[in-house]
């Protein structure tokens, strides 16, 4: 009895806190979980079908430059550069990069003294703005969780937001 085939199923591979993942593999799902004040970064080109998905869970560096150095993704401003640097090393070009944000919450601070989640993006501002990158689509802020997935064959971008039944589509290539 012959075996059944395998060819053209998807295989998630799940990006963990304070890390990221890059790849040309079309039949690879990039997919990250548990986006409360962490933010999700996909990168996406269209042209050489490289993506990425970044894991950030604290926007500055300077807090513990020895972990930034280990772990660099752990941060906004070395998570960002690490991974162009890595999607550049498979022929993305930074011209063409789609980046979409997704996270970025005040959970567990309804006072919002600490806001873990603005920082994060406002960081993560930053330093798209020190590389010429622009967001083309975002989900962020509130009071919600996020889990952020990306299609490496087609660059679609989605979302399961905690509370809500079905996942959403951020962005379509």
């Amino acid at each position: 009895m012959p075996l059944p085939s395998l060819a053209g199923l998807t295989q998630k591979s799940v990006v963990g806190i304070a890390d990221l993942a890059v790849s040309t593999n079309p039949n690879v799902e990039l997919a990250t979980y548990s986006l409360g004040s962490c933010l999700g970064v996909s990168l996406y080109d269209p042209v050489s079908k490289v993506g990425g998905l970044l894991h950030i869970m604290l926007p500055d560096s300077s807090i513990d430059p020895v972990k930034a150095a280990l772990q660099p993704a752990m941060f906004a401003d070395t998570g960002l550069p690490a991974m162009l640097h890595a999607a550049h090393k498979l022929k993305a070009d930074k011209k063409r990069v789609q980046i979409c944000v997704a996270g970025g919450a005040q959970i567990l601070d309804t006072s919002g003294i600490f806001n873990i989640g603005r920082k994060n993006y406002e960081s993560l501002a930053c330093v798209l703005q020190q590389h010429g990158l622009s967001v083309q689509a975002e989900h962020v802020g509130g009071l919600v969780s996020r889990s952020m997935y990306l299609n490496i064959a087609t660059g679609e971008v989605r979302l399961k937001i905690s509370g809500q039944p079905n996942e959403r589509i951020l962005w379509t290539s």
